[in-house]
């Protein structure tokens, strides 16, 4: 059996005598990954950076097994476009090692993931952008693996103002006026999260990437026995460190 479709590089990992498989995020089919025949070379290597866009072909017995890929050159190379910039890149390497390590072989909340996704790498030269919409991004994968936060409301009066913190617990919003007796306990919700056009600053950034990096941590990665992969934290050391 086979299949067309476009993907995302997520990254791979050598196989025999200069064989490599990858694993790639794929537009309407989700994580897929497949052996790319000579792919470990040193003149095809670019082409199967992570954070590429590509159009590829999967061959294979059951779809459940590891089939090949043919791969056309990449439509979209990022990383190359950003090599001066260690915190752009830096933000390719966290969203595909969390993708990569998120999501199962076929899992359906990939292709949900597929359009955010790219559109945020598509953003990465822009340096006064993408870090909001990164913390967005996260946001949106929490959503997508079926553990996203309710930020419509107070989840102690129903009001959909005045919104500042998110309990921990429920991954619901709070007024912190109306928390004020365990409000310590609760994470900061950034005003650019709940407010069209609100302003971001230093302290809203890492107010959002404390608030997504929790859930993804308590959520997603401890339900999975794993870790966080070490590039987020990378990412948000350069992040705040440069922002």
């Amino acid at each position: 059996m086979n299949w067309t479709d476009e993907g995302l590089i997520l990254g791979g990992r050598r196989f025999g005598e200069g064989g490599l498989i990858i694993d790639v995020l794929t537009k309407t089919r989700g994580r897929r990954s497949g052996l790319v025949y000579g792919g470990a070379s040193r003149a095809r290597r670019a082409q199967y950076e992570a954070g590429n866009t590509v159009s590829l072909s999967w061959t294979g017995r059951l779809e459940e097994q590891l089939g090949r890929f043919d791969v056309a050159e990449a439509s979209r190379e990022r990383a190359s476009r950003v090599l001066d910039d260690a915190g752009a890149l830096s933000a390719i390497s966290a969203v595909t090692t969390l993708l990569r390590g998120a999501l199962d072989e076929g899992d359906a909340a990939g292709s949900a993931l597929y359009e955010a996704t790219t559109i945020l790498l598509d953003q990465i030269e822009a340096r006064e952008v993408w870090p909001a919409l990164y913390v967005r991004w996260e946001l949106g994968l929490l959503s997508a693996l079926g553990f996203g936060l309710d930020l419509d409301e107070c989840a102690l009066s129903g009001a959909n103002d005045g919104l500042t913190h998110v309990s921990p617990k429920t991954g619901r919003a709070v007024r912190g006026s109306e928390a004020e007796e365990y409000v310590s306990r609760l994470l900061r919700l950034p005003g650019f999260l709940v407010t069209p056009g609100a302003p971001v600053g230093v302290d809203d950034i890492a107010d959002g990437l404390a608030l997504t990096g929790y859930f993804i941590e308590a959520r997603v990665f401890n339900g999975m026995n794993r870790a966080v992969p070490p590039q987020r934290a990378q990412l948000v050391a350069r992040l705040l460190k440069r922002t």
